[in-house]
């Protein structure tokens, strides 16, 4: 696939690029960043215990508080909207050098567009969930990855819409700040698109090291794909839908299949 835009093709002046690499090492920090710095420590635990990362278990949506509902209902709500504020911050960083910055990044929905953006995102997400989840059972049987157990917050109602809820901010966070908002800077710094692209790879891979090295890996190759159509298309908004339906299947159908289907 060949790349037919290239943001910020000459990059800033060479005065000017080293404000634009603090912001985006320090925004990072405050969100997709720090996930890294953890999951780094994390993987370094399980690799050290006792059988290794394939005796491990990784839950990504625990109940939090399971003897007070209320209260844990709370934690689950600030939860899933205080990680988009570092999404805001991006967007409001992206505004000085763009009037528009949602439209910068293809995050709009424009009617001439959103077709093109559901339909382009079912399909990256089915290109890419098929194989992602062959590549965890890979994972798990040659013991490079934890078990992950996907949602732990029930199958009623409420828990369901949480766990969508939670697959669309994954989605938005991670689209936006790890695609629309890194590649536009990195090619401001004056990086080349290939560095970028391995950039923003790395560092997709390297947040949900916390799951194991299967999970490092195959979030790599959809960093890849994902940055790829990214620049063949201009917009995140196909990868958001892509990411959002991939993490819906994943937690929804875990709640639901889990109780029922032992190898799941």
């Amino acid at each position: 696939m060949r790349p037919v835009w290239t943001p910020a093709r000459t990059g800033a002046p060479p005065a000017t690029r080293w404000p634009y690499g603090l912001e985006v090492v320090l925004l990072l920090l405050v969100s997709l960043g720090r996930s890294a710095v953890y999951s780094v420590l994390a993987i370094i635990d399980l690799s050290t215990r006792p059988g290794g990362v394939g005796k491990q278990t990784s839950e990504l949506n625990p109940t939090i508080i399971p003897d007070r509902a209320w209260l844990d209902a709370m934690y689950q709500v600030v939860q899933t909207v205080l990680p988009l504020v570092p999404v805001l911050l991006a967007v409001l960083l992206l505004s000085r050098d763009h009037a528009r910055p949602w439209s910068a990044i293809g995050m709009d929905l424009r009617r001439r567009t959103w077709r093109r953006d559901l339909l382009g995102g079912l399909a990256l997400a089915a290109a890419i969930g098929v194989p992602g989840l062959g590549l965890y059972l890979a994972a798990r049987a040659a013991g490079l990855n934890t078990e992950v157990s996907a949602a732990g917050v029930g199958t009623g109602l409420w828990a369901i819409g949480l766990l969508v809820a939670r697959a669309l901010m994954n989605g938005v966070v991670e689209e936006v700040l790890v695609v629309g908002y890194l590649v536009d800077r990195l090619r401001r710094i004056g990086w080349s698109l290939p560095v970028v692209l391995a950039c923003s790879a790395l560092l997709r891979g390297a947040y949900h090291l916390y799951q194991g090295w299967g999970a490092f890996a195959g979030n790599m190759v959809m960093g890849v794909v994902f940055g790829l159509v990214y620049l063949r298309w201009r917009r995140v908004m196909p990868l958001v839908v892509a990411h959002t339906v991939i993490d819906i299947v994943a937690f929804v159908g875990y709640a639901v299949l889990a109780p029922r289907v032992g190898w799941i």
